[in-house]
């Protein structure tokens, strides 16, 4: 579905009102003793009532406002709409971070137009900060973003929030290959670590295990600051899975080389 230039700054606004919803229901909660439950899975994988109230304050601005639309969010799961126009949430991205108390972590909002994501936000509350990207640009507030020029991976800075996210030998392997090459490698990050690359401190990200509600929001703020996000096999990174994504399109297309193999 095509979206005007009106409906996006629509749709954007409307996502703003949607980070400030789930900030009010997060804020009380940083820093704060609170029962921390484990989803289960491969990995321990948390989940705290600040995730559960954020997504649900979210969902039922949805619901008044556009009910049409579809809903996926990592807490609530899946709601078909009528619409092609699905809103993806990730209520707190880096729960990991959130629970010891580190402010890297932060509310994803995509708006999915039936083929891509079309809008999104991350949004961090506690640091004041809220980057948004449309197919207009991407901002940091007021301050319009721009990847830096990159293009040897020798002289680059990658970034993963945790190798255990490489599930099989194959991906580690294809992971620690870039990784070594790299000149700084740092672990953690989640969100974070993407707008940073879309601000021009951070030139690759390489990650794996990942779902369409940790990437969706963070593909218009990469791809608005004249990075590239896809998938290993440089198709889509909108389901998730393997990514990988730099500020310059050069070093893309060498990473996407070394990790195609391995998808």
């Amino acid at each position: 579905m095509s979206l005007s230039a009106d409906q996006i700054v629509e749709f954007r606004h409307f996502a703003e009102q949607l980070a400030e919803a789930a900030a009010t229901a997060i804020q009380p909660y940083f820093r704060a003793s609170l029962d921390v439950e484990d989803k289960g899975g491969r990995l321990y994988d948390p989940v705290t009532v600040a995730d559960k109230a954020a997504e649900e304050a979210m969902r039922q601005l949805i619901q008044v406002h556009y009910p049409t639309h579809g809903i996926l969010g990592e807490e609530q799961g899946a709601a078909q709409g009528s619409s092609p126009l699905t809103w993806v949430l990730d209520p707190i991205d880096g729960t990991r971070a959130f629970i010891t108390g580190l402010p890297l972590w932060g509310t994803l909002i995509a708006l999915n137009d039936g083929e891509r994501p079309v809008v999104g936000v991350m949004n961090q509350p506690f640091t004041g900060e809220r980057f948004i990207g449309t197919p207009q640009g991407a901002w940091r507030g007021e301050t319009k973003l721009k990847t830096r020029a990159c293009v040897d991976l020798a002289s680059a800075t990658l970034m993963c929030t945790t190798p255990d996210m490489f599930d099989t030998p194959a991906r580690k392997a294809a992971f620690e290959a870039v990784a070594g090459k790299a000149r700084l490698m740092r672990y953690g990050g989640d969100c974070y670590a993407y707008c940073m690359l879309a601000s021009g401190f951070v030139d690759v990200i390489v990650e794996a295990s990942l779902q369409p509600y940790d990437v969706q929001a963070l593909m218009p703020i990469i791809e608005g600051a004249g990075g590239v996000i896809t998938a290993w096999d440089g198709s889509s990174a909108q389901d998730g899975g393997c990514v990988v994504a730099c500020g310059d399109p050069a070093l893309h297309a060498q990473v996407v080389e070394m990790l195609r193999h391995a998808m």
